[in-house]
């Protein structure tokens, strides 16, 4: 068995600060750098790349709405010509300090409400798919497990990979817990190892209700920014390597655990 652990990081933005970057780092095996529009700024970008570097670990794009004020989790409507030129856009950003490190750029992650809503809607995680095919057909897509997004990345031949998420609850039919609920977030970081030991095991999400969801994990998300952020990242690392897990970066042969 293995598994890549990843993590949303580089979501700074000029004086503010977000997240426990240099703390989680060490702990993943692969980073979603936020590319400016949710988060993120030119300098922040160039310091997470530097630091994935330092560390050994893989880095992916995290493209979001242009939504810095909601933090890229309010649903914009756009038409698919936009997102497609958004997408690239912002993976261009990135990739531009994984060039300037002499890194290849591993994956593409889309962030908050443009993921969220590409997991249901087929039109536009066909924009989305397309857009990551045509800049680099070799780009991992890294798309929550099942959706419509993995599905879009599926049909114009991408490597996909499937995530799974150690800090949120999911909905009976394998959508995530909307945060507007208080039980979106899972806050105790051995809660959460047990979820993920059982995906990665039995390849089972129990939802909020007690359904469960089935998957083939490629990939555990944790959030850098969650309050229990660094403990959660350093328990799951931990404790899957002594249950016989291999934790790794993701690979171009994704999918098979």
């Amino acid at each position: 068995m293995r598994i890549d652990l990843n993590s949303d990081l580089g979501e700074s933005f000029g004086a503010y600060t977000m997240g426990h970057d240099e703390l989680v780092i060490p702990s993943v095996t692969s980073v979603n750098v936020a590319c400016g529009f949710h988060g993120g700024d030119p300098t922040v970008i160039q310091q997470t790349v530097e630091m994935a570097v330092k560390h050994n670990v893989a880095v992916g794009a995290h493209p979001g709405f242009p939504d810095l004020l909601g933090f890229g989790r309010r649903n914009i409507v756009m038409d698919a010509k936009d997102v497609y030129s958004m997408m690239i856009y912002q993976i261009g950003a990135v990739r531009a300090f994984t060039d300037l490190f002499n890194i290849p750029l591993q994956h593409v992650k889309p962030h908050g409400a443009l993921n969220n809503m590409a997991a249901v809607d087929a039109d536009l995680a066909m924009a989305i798919a397309k857009s990551i095919r045509d800049y680099d057909k070799d780009l991992i897509l890294l798309a929550v497990a099942g959706t419509e997004l993995a599905k879009a990345g599926e049909k114009v031949g991408l490597p996909v990979a499937q995530e799974v998420f150690a800090d949120r609850n999911y909905e009976p039919n394998g959508t995530l817990r909307p945060r507007k609920y208080s039980d979106a977030l899972i806050r105790d970081p051995e809660e959460s190892f047990r979820r993920v030991l059982r995906m990665v095991q039995d390849h089972v999400i129990e939802a909020i209700d007690g359904t469960l969801v089935p998957v083939q994990p490629d990939s555990v998300c944790l959030h850098g920014d969650g309050p229990t952020a660094v403990k959660l990242a350093e328990t799951l690392r931990r404790e899957l390597t002594a249950h016989g897990v291999e934790v790794r970066s993701l690979a171009s042969d994704v999918g098979a655990n």
